[in-house]
């Protein structure tokens, strides 16, 4: 009866560590994406000033500013997403018991979850549109559907984001605002190393299992 569960525990493990793993990628894929494009930004507009001021402005500017917004607000929706930092009346959630502020939880993550995979589907063919008229951007003549193509993959990864936060208060007791983020307050570096240190659990775990 005890090798069924040891052979369950020894699958889950490794799926358990893999779901780890691959939040740990999307944290760091997401925050390189926005610094550096922050980063891009801020040098662009500044070396345009100057450019502009000692001779004439730097024509394809604007359209990389345009690309650089584009990139840091969608990907600065799924990142929101996965770490509960969207606008939320939180003060009246936490007067709220236990009980009542999960439902809540779920029901507005359910919500979000359809709206966030409605508008993927919009994007997406918003996006598909341009790729077949051909639309290209004017200075650099580049294909406008390549600064759109961030839209969709943003928001399906959204709407990811909070299925996983609505299966996460199914399984866990606490309220979970999103899946990686149970408190609004909580400490990203706290959590961060708490979810590495529950991945070197898991390990120890599998080579005593072995």
């Amino acid at each position: 009866m005890s090798k069924p569960q040891t052979d369950t525990q020894g699958v889950q493990n490794p799926i358990k560590r893999l779901g780890k793993y691959l939040s740990l990628f999307i944290d760091r894929f997401e925050v390189t994406i926005l610094s550096v494009s922050t980063a891009f930004l801020a040098v662009l507009l500044i070396v345009n000033v100057i450019a502009r001021n000692l001779s004439k402005s730097i024509y394809f500017a604007e359209e990389i500013s345009k690309l650089f917004v584009i990139l840091i607000t969608f990907t600065g929706t799924s990142f929101a997403a996965r770490k509960a930092r969207h606008i939320r009346m939180g003060a009246i959630l936490e007067l709220l018991p236990p009980k009542v502020e999960k439902v809540i939880v779920i029901l507005i993550s359910i919500i979000s979850a359809i709206v966030m995979f409605t508008l993927a589907y919009h994007a997406f063919n918003y996006m598909n549109n341009l790729r077949i008229r051909g639309t290209k951007t004017e200075a650099l003549g580049a294909p406008y559907w390549y600064f759109i193509i961030i839209a969709p993959i943003a928001f399906f990864t959204s709407g990811i984001q909070y299925v996983r936060t609505v299966f996460k208060n199914f399984k866990e007791k606490d309220v979970w605002l999103s899946p990686e983020q149970q408190s609004e307050f909580e400490d990203e570096v706290t959590m961060m190393e708490n979810v590495m240190a529950e991945t070197d659990i898991d390990s120890l775990e599998m080579k005593e299992n072995k």
